[in-house]
């Protein structure tokens, strides 16, 4: 029985491993998944949501680690994470995922404990060192032993900087696992009643969280100006991230979310609410990775809010669009998509609801060859 770690820490992981954890339970003969959530994502309330409709257990541990500077974050989450190792059985594998600081942190811990990384959703690139989720992307890969690629280009992106192709598996987009298991329920959901609002109303849907577009007074000011202006030609609705409800009250902006009666700002929504908005919106408006291939899969127009898109399949094969960082950019671009000038897309290879079946067959076939290496290895010593 292989016992392995499956790393959560901020919200789109929960997406990431739950049908992961599903997949390798169904294999409990050979894996004994365990969900550690080191609590980055420290809104009680934003993780509660996405675990109970995702069906996820309770995780096995909890390390608490809440908020904090890059740093401060990743430091703690070291200390915790391998006190908890040190403490208990080790794993037989460690699997991260994405970007955030426990990614980072946990395969700094297990690789220094000689214990496997695999890295879920590697390869991306923004090719942007200003954002710590690159930093962190790329270090990850660095170290990681297995690493799953989401789309054929973060292949080629590992390859350019020097992996080793035979640690490269292209699985396909996990999180596409999760939307379509859970589709059918998301369809059912009744936020546009609690918005009191109907189904067939036009209308945008916006979420911002990043640090570059949100802790910064005057770019957080410019972006909530754009809101307002196409507000002006279409509802809005607003699930605001903790984060930036916060800067907001902090730099005296609150009069700009109560300017506009047509926006309508929400506290964080569960997952089945948020991907009912997400299928039948008009226009999307987002700095998040996943809502970008979201999008892509429900087809729905997606414009970017950031410099560049560490998912440029989103862009080559999707319905996402980068735009430039001004009020006039923002708001044209939007109004275009409103008035009907839609760019069409497709859905990207892979992206089908099987990933997660095809990283436990990845799995299979490398403990199967590292078990063989090491008695071949014994065979000799003897």
């Amino acid at each position: 029985m292989r016992l392995i770690h499956l790393i959560v820490g901020a919200r789109p992981n929960f997406m990431k491993m739950a049908p992961l954890y599903r997949e390798l339970s169904l294999s409990s003969n050979r894996y004994e998944p365990q969900i550690i959530h080191t609590g980055q994502h420290y809104d009680e309330q934003m993780s509660k949501l996405f675990f109970n409709d995702l069906a996820m257990p309770e995780p096995s541990a909890y390390l608490n680690v809440g908020s904090g500077t890059q740093g401060k974050q990743t430091a703690r989450i070291i200390e915790r994470y391998e006190d908890l190792i040190l403490a208990g059985d080790k794993p037989d594998l460690v699997i991260v995922a994405g970007d955030v600081n426990s990614t980072i942190a946990c395969a700094l811990v297990a690789k220094k404990l000689q214990i496997p990384v695999a890295h879920l959703e590697a390869g991306l690139r923004s090719y942007d060192e200003q954002m710590p989720e690159e930093i962190n992307r790329v270090l990850t890969d660095r170290i990681s032993d297995i690493l799953l690629t989401p789309s054929l280009d973060a292949n080629e992106n590992l390859i350019k900087e020097g992996i080793n192709p035979e640690k490269i598996h292209f699985v396909g987009n996990i999180m596409i696992d999760s939307l379509i298991r859970h589709q059918k329920k998301a369809e059912l959901s009744d936020i546009f009643d609690k918005l009191t609002m109907s189904q067939d109303e036009s209308y945008a849907l916006v979420t911002l969280h990043r640090p570059s577009n949100v802790d910064e007074c005057d770019g957080l000011k410019m972006l909530l100006t754009s809101l307002i202006e196409i507000g002006k030609h279409i509802k809005i609705i607003f699930p605001m991230h903790p984060r930036t409800k916060k800067n907001i009250q902090n730099f005296g902006l609150s009069n700009y979310v109560n300017s506009s009666k047509n926006i309508i700002f929400t506290e964080p929504l569960g997952y089945f609410d948020f991907l009912k908005l997400e299928m039948n919106a008009k226009l999307i408006l987002t700095d998040s990775g996943g809502v970008q291939e979201e999008s892509t899969y429900f087809r729905v127009p997606c414009l970017t809010l950031r410099e560049n898109t560490e998912r440029p399949i989103t862009i080559s094969e999707g319905t996402n669009q980068l735009v430039d960082l001004n009020v006039t950019s923002i708001v044209n671009k939007s109004l275009e998509i409103t008035e009907g000038k839609v760019k069409q897309g497709k859905i990207p290879k892979h992206w089908d609801g099987k990933t997660a079946e095809r990283v436990v067959m990845v799995l299979d076939k490398w403990f199967e060859e590292r078990d063989k290496a090491t008695d071949s290895t014994e065979s000799t010593e003897k």
